[in-house]
C-alpha cells in the first residue's frame, strides 16, 4: 500500500504521541524502580541527595490533614526490602498532592532531600495509584534503641515493653509527651558531679522518644494527650505508663518521635496522693514550698501584667485559689514560702494578701527594709494559735546576699504548749539558669549547671551567720529549708553537710537510681530535688516524719494557672512547678 507524505507525517505524530516518554515510564506501576533503602543508604544522610528518583512502595500514614505535616509516608513492600538492618525501608513524601490513602500502592516521581535530618522526596512529579496492597508489618524496638533509630527511619515500628511518661512540658504548646524505659532521676541527685554524673545524664537522654500529635499545629484544643483530651479531673502524670505504642518513627525539630496509630493506652501508675497525713505525738508541721511567683498585681485589682507571675487578673485569681487549697491541705502551723512578690508589708502587699485569705490566726514574719533588691523574696507565716514566735528575726544581707540574691530569713517558734523550739530559716538560691554567668559561675560541664560556685558560697554564707546568731532558750536546733537550686549531690549540699545539717526527706526516704520515690522538681525529664529540710545534728532526733507532697511537679504544665485550660475550681494540682515539702518536728 502505498502512504501518501501528508498521512505518512500524521501517522508519524500519532506514533510518536503514542509512545511513552521518560516521565510517562517512570509512573508505570510494577516497572523497575528504586529502592527506599537506596535512597536511605547506611549513614545519616541520604548518598542520593539531588538527584530525581521513581519509587513504589505503600503509603503508611497519610499526614496531609489540616495542621499536619503536609505529606505523607511510604515504606517498602515487605517482600521488596534488601534485608540490611542498616538501612531504613520508608521515607517521607512532602507533597500538597491529594492522591492515595493509607494502604495504597503508590508509584512516584521526585527528588532526594534531607530536611533537619529528614530524608524525603520533593518536587513531585509523576504519582500513580497501583492499588491495595496491606500495609508493612511494624518493626519491634525496644528502648534503650535495640536498633540505631536512624535504621528505622519513617518506618512502622511497635514498642515491645511499656514506657513511662517522663515529662510533658510541651504537651499543651505542641501535644508532645517524653517516653523512656522507666522514671528517670537526675544523676546528681545520687552521684557527686563529674564524668559519671555527665554520662548517666547523657545515657538518660538517649533513652527516651516523644510521643507525638502528628500536627505541626501549636496550642492543640484540646489538648491530645491522654486519649479523648486533657483536663483537671482526666490528667497525665509523669511517671505514668503508656502500651499499645505503635506508629510512625519520625525524625523532626532534632527528636526521635512516634506518631501514634492507633492511639496508645494510658495506665496510672503515679495517680495523684492526698498531702502526708499529720502524726499522733505532740509536734509542729513546717510545710516548705515555691510559690512559682505569687505576685498580686497592685493589691486592689489592677496593675497586670505583673512583673514574673500572673498576666490577668484572672490568672492571679486562679493561682490564688490554688495557692490556698494547697497550702491549707496539710494543715500546717508554719510556712515556709519562697517566689513571693518583694513588695514591703502593707496591706496591699502579696504577702499580706496571703495571709488574709490563710485564715485570721495566720501572721506574717516582718522584717522590712531586710528584704534584698530582688522581685522575690522568702517569707515566714504561722498560725498564732499553734505557735509563738521566740526571738527577733533576722536576714542575712551581707557576703554574697549585699548586693543580689533573696537574703534568707531566721526565726525561732514554739509550741503554744511548750517544749523545745525550733529554728526554722528559709533560703532561696541563685537558680541554675546561665543568663550572665561569667568565671567560676558558667557552667562547668560537671552536671550542676551554672552557679554552683555562688550556690557553694552562699551555703558557706548561710553556715556562718547562723553560727553568729544567738540561740533563745531551750532551742532543739536549726531547720534550712526551702529552694536551694541544686540537687542532692552537688557542691552546696556538700557545704551543708560539712557544717552538720542532713537532708530530712532523703534521711527518710533515700533516693537510688532505680527508685526515687519523694521528688520536688521535674527538669527536661529527669526529677530529683531541689527544695529541701535540713536539720542541725541536734534537731534531727526531733523529726517524726520529712516527705513531699506529690502535687505540683509530675503534673503538666499545661494545667497551671497560666495554662490554657479554663480551670475555675480550686485545684491544688500544678499550684507551682514545684513540690511542697513537709517536715513534722517533735516538740
Amino acid at each position: 500500500m502505498t502512504v501518501r507524505p501528508r498521512r505518512l507525517f500524521r501517522y508519524l505524530i500519532l506514533t510518536l504521541l503514542l509512545l511513552p516518554k521518560a516521565g510517562v515510564a517512570a509512573s508505570s506501576c510494577g516497572q523497575p524502580a528504586s529502592t527506599i533503602a537506596r535512597i536511605q543508604g547506611t549513614g545519616p544522610q541520604s548518598p542520593v541527595v539531588g538527584e530525581t528518583v521513581t519509587v513504589e512502595g505503600i503509603m503508611t500514614r497519610d499526614a496531609r490533614i489540616p495542621g499536619g505535616f503536609k505529606g505523607f509516608y511510604l515504606q517498602q513492600a515487605d517482600h521488596q526490602t534488601d534485608n540490611d538492618p542498616r538501612t531504613s525501608e520508608a521515607l517521607f513524601v512532602y507533597t500538597r498532592r491529594s492522591e492515595g490513602e493509607p494502604g495504597d500502592r503508590l508509584r512516584i516521581t521526585g527528588r532526594v532531600k534531607e530536611y533537619h535530618g529528614l530524608t524525603q522526596l520533593v518536587g513531585i512529579g509523576a504519582m500513580t495509584v497501583c492499588g491495595r496492597e496491606a500495609l508493612p508489618g511494624p518493626t519491634i524496638v525496644r528502648l534503650p534503641w535495640s536498633a540505631p533509630a536512624e535504621t528505622l527511619e519513617n518506618m512502622r515500628v511497635r514498642f515491645e515493653q511499656p514506657l513511662t511518661v517522663i515529662d510533658s512540658y510541651n504537651l499543651g504548646r505542641y501535644g508532645e509527651l517524653t517516653l523512656a524505659p522507666t522514671d528517670q532521676v537526675g544523676a546528681t541527685e545520687y552521684l557527686p558531679p563529674g564524668p559519671s554524673a555527665v554520662r548517666t545524664a547523657e545515657r538518660n537522654r538517649d533513652q527516651r522518644v516523644l510521643l507525638d500529635d502528628g500536627r505541626l499545629q501549636t496550642n492543640p484544643r484540646p489538648v491530645p494527650w491522654p486519649p479523648g483530651g486533657l483536663s483537671p479531673e482526666r490528667t497525665v502524670r509523669a511517671g505514668d505508663r503508656v502500651t499499645g505504642l505503635i506508629g510512625i518513627l519520625d525524625f523532626r525539630f532534632g527528636t526521635w518521635r512516634l506518631q501514634p496509630e492507633p492511639p496508645p493506652v494510658f495506665e496510672q501508675v503515679n495517680p495523684r496522693q492526698p498531702p502526708p497525713s499529720r502524726p499522733t505525738e505532740p509536734h509542729i508541721r513546717i510545710m516548705t514550698m515555691n510559690l512559682a511567683n505569687y505576685f498580686n498585681g497592685d493589691g486592689r485589682g489592677q496593675g497586670y501584667p505583673t512583673p514574673r507571675g500572673a498576666k490577668t487578673r484572672t490568672n492571679y485569681q486562679d493561682q490564688h485559689r490554688r495557692l490556698l487549697a494547697a497550702l491549707q491541705a496539710p494543715n500546717p502551723d508554719i510556712l515556709a514560702l519562697t517566689e513571693i512578690e518583694n513588695d514591703g508589708y502593707g496591706p496591699d502587699s502579696a504577702v499580706a494578701n496571703l495571709a488574709r485569705a490563710l485564715g485570721p490566726n495566720w501572721r506574717v514574719v516582718e522584717t522590712p527594709g531586710a528584704d534584698g533588691s530582688d522581685e522575690i523574696r522568702t517569707v515566714l507565716l504561722y498560725r498564732t494559735d499553734r505557735v509563738d514566735v521566740t526571738g527577733t528575726p533576722a536576714r542575712l544581707t551581707s557576703g554574697p546576699f549585699q548586693r543580689r540574691g533573696r537574703p534568707p530569713l531566721s526565726q525561732a517558734f514554739q509550741a503554744r504548749e511548750g517544749g523545745d523550739a525550733v529554728r526554722v530559716v528559709v533560703v532561696h538560691l541563685k537558680s541554675k539558669s546561665c543568663r550572665n554567668a561569667t568565671g567560676a559561675d558558667r557552667d562547668q560541664n560537671n552536671g550542676e549547671g551554672c552557679y554552683a560556685s555562688r550556690r557553694t558560697g552562699s551555703a558557706r554564707a548561710i553556715l556562718d551567720w547562723l553560727a553568729s546568731l544567738p540561740a533563745p532558750p531551750d532551742l532543739a536546733g536549726t531547720l534550712i529549708t526551702g529552694d536551694l537550686n541544686a540537687y542532692a549531690r552537688e557542691t552546696p549540699l556538700d557545704a551543708f553537710r560539712a557544717g552538720g545539717f542532713t537532708s530530712m526527706v532523703h534521711d527518710h526516704h533515700p533516693c537510688t537510681p532505680e527508685a526515687c520515690p519523694h521528688y520536688t522538681y521535674r527538669y527536661k525529664g529527669e526529677k530529683g530535688s531541689l527544695d529541701y529540710a535540713l536539720a542541725s545534728s541536734s534537731l534531727r532526733p526531733h523529726i517524726l516524719t520529712a516527705a513531699t507532697w506529690l502535687l505540683n511537679a509530675d503534673e503538666p504544665r499545661a494545667l497551671g494557672y497560666q495554662g490554657p485550660l479554663d480551670i475555675v475550681q480550686p485545684l491544688p494540682w500544678r499550684t507551682s512547678d514545684h513540690n511542697p515539702v513537709v517536715t513534722d518536728v517533735r516538740y
